[in-house]
């Protein structure tokens, strides 16, 4: 385990705590994320992608992993990961994992029972696995006391679509919380607190969102998965594997960088390694990424 891209790192926006808690980190191919990627493509912005997110080898790095929010009085979890015990056939790294996720978030002053809600970005796996854990053979609801908030959009979507990449999640994460009647499902702007709101992003998914946190004159964003990596901020049309809708995200990403590249708000990246935060600035024809 490298500590550095598993340490804990804590961000204040205003009277906002942020706190990140990771789960696994993945060294990837360019190509396995995306399918048109290749080093050579990278290789002209090598000198802000190196160290922290393209490796010595040439690999991706990659951050699974959760953020931990203080605000207005709410406990709020953003994205709860893959979770334990989760049977992911195709996806190795993830499959059955068995990490101290939950022992780490009681260590960071975030027990279970002390979340009110929790925020899923979009409905992929990878984002909310932990919304459940397995007790005897039945999934149950790890956050007892929080309200669980899915885009009703999204659900509208996952609820119907076959699930492409077989992860069961469906089945294991989402269903169990429905069954359970702590589920709400909100508009793609949908507002937590005077502190947190939802802001629509689709194209990963139909029905993405983004975490908007303004306070105290300070803004920062949760991008969710409109970028799986930094290298998509100088490619935006680099083919994700996981995009639904590959033109509508490719748009979502640009129109993104135009608003957002004015150095007032810092971005953290849903799966983006150590240090995580940063400002998007223009450069040249495109943008690039600023820890």
């Amino acid at each position: 385990m490298t500590d550095r891209l598993y340490q804990d790192l804590s961000w204040n926006i205003g009277d906002v705590e942020i706190t990140r808690l990771v789960e696994v980190i993945l060294r990837s191919p360019v190509e396995t994320l995306f399918s048109d990627g290749t080093n050579e493509a990278l290789a002209p912005y090598s000198s802000w992608l190196k160290p922290n997110f393209i490796d010595e080898d040439d690999k991706l790095i990659l951050s699974i992993h959760a953020f931990l929010i203080r605000a207005g009085g709410l406990n709020i979890i953003v994205d709860t990961c893959s979770g334990n015990g989760k049977k992911l056939p195709l996806f190795s790294e993830w499959n059955d994992l068995d990490t101290p996720f939950l022992e780490n978030m009681a260590k960071l002053g975030f027990p279970a029972e002390s979340i009110d809600r929790v925020l899923c970005t979009h409905l992929h796996f990878d984002h909310v696995g932990w919304n459940t854990k397995l007790e005897g053979e039945q999934w149950v609801p790890t956050f007892p006391n929080a309200r669980y908030l899915f885009g009703e959009t999204e659900w509208g979507f996952w609820s119907q679509e076959e699930d492409h990449f077989d992860t069961g999640c469906r089945e294991q994460a989402i269903i169990p919380i429905l069954d359970a009647g702590l589920a709400d499902l909100v508009d793609s702007n949908h507002t937590i607190n005077d502190e947190i709101s939802l802001i629509p992003t689709p194209g990963h998914t139909p029905g993405h969102v983004s975490i908007l946190i303004s306070s105290q004159g300070e803004q920062a964003i949760i991008t969710g998965d409109m970028f799986h990596h930094p290298c998509q901020m100088a490619k935006p049309g680099l083919l994700d594997i996981g995009d639904v809708e590959h033109d509508r995200a490719e748009q979502t990403r640009i129109d993104f960088m135009n608003t957002y590249s004015d150095g007032k708000t810092l971005i953290l990246g849903t799966h983006f390694a150590t240090p995580t935060s940063g400002k998007i600035v223009a450069d040249g024809d495109g943008f690039r990424f600023v820890s």
